[in-house]
């Protein structure tokens, strides 16, 4: 279901608006796609990023501009690396009729019975391409890695299905793997007691 976001025309020009906005608490974005020409909007920050944490980053967002409702989808948003605010965003206008690609997270439940045997978990894939209707997009996908053992590891093709949507991620690709821990060497006992050797000191009596 979508949920309703205000956003507002605004114009590009001059720059410094943009500034402006940010510093009235709004973000400067742009909305495309779907019956949609490029158009410059701004939208209260606080509330959008209060929908995002309360629904997931592959929600749909429904807006309105010049007298039409638009379903749209987050395309991109950039952040301030030293605010951590968002300084611009990117929103797709889509048909919820029609399947569209995003990204979703992969997330891992359990604890593998590889890491309680003294193993170690690597994680290399974080994301996966799934396919669906926009409203049927998931924010995330589970999975179990507690049968998983050491020297075993679990890919895209592992992952549960599921009727709403298709992983379009190649099925080969590695999600999680569980190694044996690698011991430090261990340090020769004859050279723990040598004494250092002193430059230029003769070794004869």
């Amino acid at each position: 279901m979508a949920v309703s976001l205000k956003v507002e025309e605004r114009a590009t020009r001059p720059r410094s608006i943009r500034n402006q906005l940010r510093h009235e608490g709004k973000v400067p974005a742009v909305v495309n796609g779907y019956k949609v020409e490029s158009t410059p909007i701004s939208f209260d920050e606080r509330e959008f990023s209060k929908l995002l944490r309360e629904n997931g980053a592959n929600t749909v967002f429904a807006i309105e501009i010049g007298g039409k409702k638009v379903n749209t989808l987050l395309r991109d948003s950039q952040v301030d690396t030293f605010t951590h605010r968002l300084t611009h965003v990117e929103l797709l206008s889509v048909n919820l009729s029609e399947e569209t690609e995003a990204e979703t997270e992969i997330n891992l439940v359990g604890e593998s019975v590889g890491v309680k045997a003294g193993g170690v978990l690597t994680q290399t894939l974080y994301t996966a391409t799934v396919s669906a209707t926009p409203e049927k997009l998931p924010e995330g996908i589970e999975v179990d890695i507690s049968g998983l053992e050491i020297g075993q590891s679990l890919s895209v093709g592992d992952l549960p299905k599921n009727d709403d949507y298709t992983i379009v991620t190649d099925s080969e690709e590695q999600i999680v793997a569980v190694q044996e821990a690698q011991e430090l060497p261990e340090e020769d006992e004859a050279s723990e007691g040598a004494e250092p050797e002193v430059i230029g000191e003769s070794t004869e009596e």
